[in-house]
């Protein structure tokens, strides 16, 4: 099977807009390959206690129970999808620091096309907090952070979304991550 013509996943997202509720079902098997891959990214760690299956199914079914949602298509799709992988490892890592309360839990590796670094698992809940902060400053920041590093999107891809320039984006992603930055390492020299 090729690779679906994202005009056949947009009118299906138009579809479950719509309230078919045939077309959610239908929408799964054209974009599974790429939640893996988004799952993946999020996932990057090589421990089985979470795999990128069960973080797609979650993510699905976490969506399932949004329903309706007004898609604006593909890319917006994927976006949201990154946001509901997020949600789950936060709640994970949360539950996970709350059993092991930090007593050797190991990292998560987490992966931008260009950076790869480890993650403690107590980090990303406060990575979580820190994109809270972030969003209160400036939404389109958060987004842009989550489409990118979450998401794994290309700049191109989130201007789309966000409906802004390509350089908004990378100078909003350049911003993002010096705010993440001084959120999280508060210490640290500049």
């Amino acid at each position: 099977m090729g690779k679906p013509e994202s005009g056949e996943i947009t009118q299906l997202l138009h579809q479950v807009r719509d309230g078919d509720p045939d077309a959610f079902n239908r929408l799964l098997p054209l974009v599974y390959r790429e939640l893996k891959q988004i799952a993946r990214q999020q996932l990057g760690y090589r421990r089985a206690t979470l795999c990128t299956t069960d973080l797609v199914h979650e993510s699905y079914l976490k969506m399932v129970r949004q329903m309706p949602v007004d898609w604006e298509g593909r890319i917006h799709f994927y976006g949201v999808a990154a946001r509901a992988m997020r949600q789950i490892l936060v709640d994970y890592a949360r539950k996970h620091s709350a059993a092991k309360r930090g007593g050797g839990a190991a990292p998560l590796t987490l992966t931008d096309r260009h950076v790869t670094f480890e993650i403690q698992i107590e980090e990303l809940v406060a990575l979580d907090d820190a994109l809270n902060r972030l969003n209160k400053l400036s939404e389109r920041l958060r987004r842009v952070v989550e489409f990118r590093f979450f998401g794994g999107m290309h700049e191109e891809e989130i201007a789309a979304i966000l409906q802004v320039s390509t350089r908004t984006v990378e100078r909003d992603w350049v911003k993002a991550r010096l705010f993440l930055h001084r959120a999280l390492y508060p210490d640290a020299a500049a």
